[in-house]
């Protein structure tokens, strides 16, 4: 699979990051530019390599490929990607915009008073205007968490890691182990059907957690998530459990009724917003296009 796009010149700096797959390292483009970089080198080992290049990686490569053409604001640029061969094994790089934190970093540096309303509603505007891309090109992210949410030192906000988006299709088969726990839609939790509805679950939780400065739905289970989410919306009826869900129905899984104010201190906007993101039945849950148009991004 030739995934070479115009070769860049850069030095490695310092290693930035580490993952099960490869390293993360700051760099230099050498030249004219010298613009700081981010570079993703993957290790295909040969019991691997065999089989091929890991399916995520081939996605984060053509979806990154993809959205380059559009050059979108708030996704990351994908500038070079090669595959070179290391005797049985595979040397993958991608090399990528520098953003020197992401959203976890950046909230876990915020004072005990919190954001200002205005950072809550610009931040949470441009994470909606990537979705809403990515959603306009079939593409699901499928793993929205904070750390994978850049904000660069002009809070410029990009959607980066595209190694479980998939481009959805009707009818496609969707694996169930997609989403960082917390972040994690009820259906998705359900092994249920779904669709682009669940980046709007995990935006809702991102957007609460700008408020709260930590994570809404902080389970430890796949059980205990579910019950930490119906703590807050309420249990939902009968007739909204996804009827595909192997895991049944059951009252003593939290409080009946849903309260009409998530969370207190939230103006009633906030609070009309986060309640869209968060309905517990996808098809009644906001779209990014139309949380775009909500009031709460309205001057007042």
């Amino acid at each position: 699979m030739d995934i070479r796009t115009k070769p860049l010149c850069y030095e490695l700096l310092a290693e930035v990051g580490e993952g099960s797959y490869g390293k993360v390292y700051k760099a230099r483009e050498l030249g004219e530019k010298q613009r700081f970089l981010a570079v993703k080198k993957f290790n295909i080992r040969g019991d691997t390599f065999e089989i091929g290049i890991p399916a995520f990686m081939i996605r984060e490569v053509a979806l990154l490929r993809q959205m380059k053409h559009f050059n979108h604001p708030n996704i990351v640029k994908l500038f070079d990607a090669s595959a070179i061969p290391v005797g049985r094994s595979l040397d993958l790089t991608l090399v990528l915009e520098y953003i020197d934190q992401d959203l976890s970093s950046y909230l876990s540096k915020v004072p005990a008073s919190g954001l200002s309303h205005d950072c809550i509603k610009d931040l949470m505007w441009q994470l909606l205007q990537g979705l809403d891309f990515l959603h306009t090109h079939m593409v699901l992210h499928r793993d929205l968490k904070p750390e994978n949410i850049l904000i660069s030192s002009r809070k410029e906000v990009k959607i980066a890691d595209f190694g479980l988006a998939r481009i959805y299709t009707y009818n496609i088969a969707l694996t169930p182990g997609v989403v960082t726990l917390w972040y994690r839609a009820p259906e998705v939790l359900l092994n249920s059907v779904y669709m682009s509805s669940v980046d709007m679950w995990s935006a809702g939780c991102i957007f609460a957690e700008l408020f709260l400065l930590r994570p809404l739905f902080k389970g430890y289970t796949e059980v205990q998530q579910l019950q930490k989410i119906f703590e807050v919306i309420g249990l939902p009826s009968e007739d909204d459990w996804p009827k595909d869900s192997p895991i049944r129905y059951s009252v003593s899984w939290g409080p009946t009724g849903s309260s009409s104010r998530l969370l207190h201190n939230l103006s009633p906007y906030a609070n009309d917003l986060l309640s869209q993101c968060l309905a517990f039945r996808p098809s009644r849950r906001i779209s990014a296009a139309k949380a775009l148009t909500h009031p709460f991004f309205m001057k007042h």
